[in-house]
């Protein structure tokens, strides 16, 4: 290393304590690769190595933009990383992967979520759900990728299995965390107060306060101090107080002071059943919290999801379970949310500040799979209908669904769909739809204030999975060659793969999706591999920009442009 590189090195460590390598061309693939670490509360230094291919090197206009892809090495040695692709208009790398950011040291993560949507200036957090591990990256400098703090399971001692984040506007976040504490038995949280846990990935989960270094803010917890129906709440181990405290979706409107999370399954039982079909491992609640006091939400309510018209041969195959996400709408008039299930149902409050929300089925996956077949649809029950969000002009509810139900026709078949939500917000506290009818099931709701649907892009899958996450383009090119933020959508990424440890894997591919002014929807052919026909970015590949490491497994996907390209 010259004299020059070294002084730099030294002053970054200085400035930021964050140790920096920088060295030439690697030996595979002529990668240029940079190393940044931290110290964790465990006193191991943690690392994240990029391998910057020529590609990332390209400058010139336009300025490009980047999608993020957390992803995780389907060879247990490997190491996980963060994939960093090209996903500019016209740009003559479209579709490349010119950096693989590896997570040094700490294999078998299984990453999974980062926030919903990246501003400028934002960390991105990034989780481990089976290392109970949160990386927290500085993207000011994309394509490079440095690591800025690591979150250990000892930081959280009340929560394991992190799964969504939050970025607030003081660049602090909320994670869910959907498992109990690390050790069975009772756990005092950041406010002093105690619960009864079954331990790591059981009940009850729990919220937790990052900064920006990773550092621990804040434990909250997510159960309530009275427990809750054992018959609806079935935990393994029982639990002195029964709980479906089990956080995954989680957003935020600080505006209205308030943060809403919704419940999904004692998780371990999804990694190895050890309970009877049809239990109620599988939760049907929406918890609501004020965070007046960032450092200590506030648990408000607890609200059941209502069953639905259908009627299922599996009870687990019900509408109202598991809730896996939920969304916020985001205009100052607007205080309502939308949450959905595995089991293809969507829901809507219309004020998440009410002391008793008041939550109805919209829409049924049902009426989008009609759309695509309408002879023989798939099934919505098991759909596993998975990432919800508004757009941030709450014109649009975009939706991603990994497969038709089980035994269904077409049952290989996912979908991504966008739901037209803007007669539904103009009713304000008193909408009229709920799809309570066998005939609204598979045609929509039949009131005029009802979600419209959109679009919708069939993606087949043919393994065990589909897709199953997505991120919003918030960003687009100005005439000033510069990025800027916008509330207006016109893409979409979304990632083929749920999580290999349960049996619903996936294709591996990450795909764009093209959203029309009026949601109108079509999977974005020209974003793929060189050299392929075949759309989409396949992650089952033999060589990496860190070398021949072999198939990945694509979950957590943001779009990101480097400080220096956004106004």
């Amino acid at each position: 290393m010259s004299t020059a590189r070294r002084a730099l090195t030294l002053l970054i460590v200085l400035l930021t304590g964050t140790a920096v390598a920088v060295t030439g061309p690697s030996a595979v693939g002529q990668a240029t690769t940079t190393t940044s670490s931290v110290r964790g509360s465990d006193g191991r230094q943690y690392s994240v190595t990029n391998h910057l291919t020529a590609e990332a090197r390209v400058r010139g206009e336009p300025r490009r933009e980047w999608l993020l892809v957390w992803a995780g090495a389907a060879d247990a040695t490997g190491p996980d990383f963060v994939a960093v692709l090209d996903a500019t208009e016209g740009s003559r790398t479209r579709g490349a992967v010119v950096n693989t950011a590896t997570v040094d040291g700490l294999t078998g993560n299984e990453p999974h979520h980062v926030q919903y949507l990246w501003h400028k200036g934002q960390r991105v957090y990034a989780g481990g759900l089976m290392s109970d591990t949160v990386f927290v990256l500085d993207v000011s400098r994309l394509p490079e990728v440095r690591l800025a703090g690591v979150n250990l399971p000892a930081d959280t001692p009340c929560g394991s299995v992190p799964d969504a984040f939050w970025v607030l506007r003081d660049g602090t976040a909320y994670g869910s965390y959907m498992g109990g504490p690390n050790v069975s038995g009772p756990c005092t949280y950041s406010n002093g107060e105690t619960r009864v846990g079954n331990g790591f990935a059981g009940s009850p989960g729990e919220v937790v306060r990052l900064a920006p270094d990773g550092r621990t803010l804040a434990e909250a917890p997510a159960a309530t101090a009275a427990g809750e129906d054992p018959a609806s709440c079935l935990n393994v181990p029982a639990l002195p107080l029964a709980t479906c405290a089990n956080p995954h979706g989680i957003q935020v409107r600080e505006d209205l002071g308030r943060m809403v999370t919704s419940d999904f399954f004692e998780v371990r039982h999804l990694i190895a059943p050890n309970v009877p079909p049809g239990a109620n491992v599988a939760r049907d609640t929406v918890r609501i919290f004020d965070i007046s006091d960032l450092d200590a939400p506030e648990l408000l309510s607890v609200s059941k999801m209502p069953d639905g018209p259908r009627v299922e041969a599996e009870p687990a195959e019900e509408e109202p379970r598991p809730v896996m996400e939920t969304t916020v709408t985001n205009r100052p008039e607007h205080r309502g949310a939308f949450a959905s299930t595995m089991n293809g149902a969507i829901y809507y409050t219309p004020d998440i500040t009410a002391a008793e929300p008041r939550w109805r089925q919209v829409f049924d996956d049902a009426a989008a799979f009609g759309a695509v077949f309408p002879h023989d649809p798939p099934r919505s029950g098991g759909s596993a209908g998975a990432w919800l969000q508004t757009s941030p002009d709450d014109r649009f509810l975009f939706h991603v669904v990994l497969r038709g139900g089980p035994g269904s026709a077409h049952a290989e078949t996912g979908l991504v769909y966008a739901l037209d939500i803007r007669e539904l917000l103009r009713s304000g506290g008193d909408p009229q739809c709920a799809v309570d009818t066998l005939a609204e099931v598979a045609a929509g709701g039949a009131e005029p204030d009802c979600p419209a649907l959109a679009g919708v892009v069939p993606v087949q899958d043919p393994t065990t999975g589909g897709p199953h996450w997505g991120a919003m383009d918030n960003f687009e090119l100005g005439r000033d060659g510069y990025y800027h933020e916008t509330d207006r959508i016109r893409r979409l990424a979304v990632s083929n793969y749920f999580a290999a440890p349960t049996g619903l894997d996936g294709d591996h591919r990450v795909c764009l999706v093209n959203v029309g002014p009026r949601g109108d929807l079509a999977l974005d052919r020209t974003f793929r591999d060189r050299g392929q026909s075949r759309p989409c970015v396949d992650f089952d590949r033999t060589r990496w920009p860190h070398g021949a490491r072999g198939p990945a497994r694509p979950h957590g996907v943001l779009f990101a442009v480097a400080d220096r390209d956004v106004r």
